[in-house]
């Protein structure tokens, strides 16, 4: 009995581990995209300190010309921190869910069980993570056309915030940060099961090994696949919230005063003026940011989980 509990607890902690590597390797080769997707988002043409900007590539190297590496690179601290921690906590949390709901189990987990797996790893997420990627948001967004004067760093955010505005304010977009949970809940259960058509795919197409677990039958390429397939599905259908969570973690202007209130605001201005396809602003850059981010993703987390599950054999 205690070796199956320390063989779950190694697993939990290994499963953490590979996500936390896996959501760094990701931030890292994809972070000017993500400031580009930020501004997108939230300049609804009726601000007058963001340039507009035609289409990503032309964002990428405005923001080049007159920011520099910097700001490309704007908010990447608090997007390495909070992509780290997410990952480490969000692969944590749906390990321990999907063993939970499995107890007593003996078959796979339906696709309903992934979901709410899913679901609760990214709520608890969510509720850890929020202040630090409010001000990754806020840090994206400041340019040299803004009167305010800027955060410094990570730290000097949360205190400025914290002064300023009060504990409340590192919640604001939590609301959508929540309905974004379902994010995260359809991309894990069209990974899992595109997982399994592949699987059975290649177990029919070639004789394999029936003790062979499903790591050692795919391969990277494979996990590249599944990993960008199942995010696009994603983004499209919650693309919404991230717009409408991007516009609320806005700094406010100059007097104090926010552009928006709460989600509900948001929803009847950007409709009211922009219409359907505000909701969408910025997802280009954001498919071309997180579609290759998903399957690097995967890649890391399937092989640096399956380096960690070797070495524990080997002791």
């Amino acid at each position: 009995m205690s070796t199956t509990v320390k063989s779950h607890s190694n697993w939990q902690w290994e499963t953490a581990t590979a996500g936390a590597v896996a959501g760094f390797a990701t931030v890292a080769a994809t972070h000017p995209l993500d400031v580009v997707r930020t501004r997108f988002q939230v300049n609804d043409g009726r601000v007058s300190n963001f340039h507009t900007y035609k289409n990503t590539g032309q964002a990428i190297f405005s923001i080049a010309r007159f920011e520099g590496l910097k700001g490309l690179y704007a908010g990447f601290l608090p997007s390495v921190l909070g992509s780290t921690i997410s990952w480490g906590l969000y692969f944590f949390f749906y390990g321990r869910a999907k063993q939970r709901y499995s107890k007593h189990r003996e078959e796979m987990l339906s696709p309903g069980l992934h979901l709410a797996s899913a679901a609760e790893a990214g709520a608890l997420v969510c509720l850890c993570t929020n202040p630090i990627w409010l001000v990754k948001t806020r840090m994206q967004l400041q340019t040299p056309l803004h009167q305010i004067q800027p955060y410094s760093g990570l730290y000097d955010a949360l205190k400025t915030i914290m002064r300023q505005e009060g504990w409340r304010a590192l919640y604001k977009g939590f609301v959508p940060g929540l309905l974004l949970v379902s994010h995260g809940g359809i991309q894990f259960t069209a990974y899992e099961e595109f997982r399994k058509v592949i699987v059975d795919y290649k177990c029919k197409d070639r004789k394999s090994n029936p003790r062979s677990s499903d790591s050692d039958i795919l391969n990277s390429v494979d996990f590249a696949v599944l990993g960008g397939s199942s995010k696009v599905i994603a983004i499209i259908l919650t693309y919404p919230f991230q717009v409408i969570r991007a516009r609320l973690q806005q700094r406010p202007s100059v007097d104090g005063v926010p552009k928006y209130m709460d989600s509900w605001h948001v929803v009847k201005e950007t409709a009211r003026f922009e219409g359907f396809r505000g909701f969408y602003k910025g997802i280009v850059p954001s498919l071309l940011k997180n579609v290759p981010a998903a399957s690097i993703t995967f890649i890391v987390y399937e092989n640096v989980l399956k380096l960690l599950k070797l070495t524990r054999r080997c002791d």
